[in-house]
């Protein structure tokens, strides 16, 4: 789990690196109709609370999680929740959590199995993060594409 676990944290480097990012590039849309890169952040963020929250505490031997939640919902209660924070508390708070997420789940045995939501699928710790390690992916492609744009 250790590569994976380390691929994930990685993503901090890369949301402390927006630090150097004028703020009104950072709010503005990635193209129309779509977020904005810290909103994107929030986004992340936000699954990052919602895993540390309700999934890893549950990950036991042959333990069975609650489902993911609808994720336009999910989506929507996070901008709901970050609308009032500011761009570097957002950016200190992405980093916060998930340091915490890493370690918490480097904490759970390499041979532990649970089930989602009922599913029969096994889960491993390090193939429930490499879930959101492709989903840090599809979201890092869309910043760097947005500041790439002049």
């Amino acid at each position: 789990m250790n590569k994976a676990l380390n691929q994930y944290e990685k993503t901090i480097d890369r949301i402390l690196e927006l630090k150097e990012v004028s703020e009104e590039k950072l709010c503005e849309p990635i193209k129309e109709g779509k977020w904005s890169i810290i909103q994107i952040v929030g986004h992340l963020y936000y699954w990052d609370k919602f895993n540390l929250e309700k999934m890893i505490p549950y990950m036991a031997e042959g333990s069975n999680l609650p489902p993911f939640p609808d994720h336009d919902q999910h989506n929507e209660e996070a901008m709901s929740f970050i609308k009032d924070t500011s761009v570097e508390s957002l950016i200190n708070s992405f980093v916060h959590t998930r340091k915490e997420l890493c370690e918490t789940i480097s904490r759970i045995g390499n041979d532990v199995r649970f089930t989602i939501g009922g599913g029969k699928r096994q889960f491993s710790g390090e193939s429930f993060i490499k879930i959101f390690i492709k989903h840090d992916g599809h979201h890092l492609k869309q910043i760097d594409e947005k500041l790439q744009k002049k």
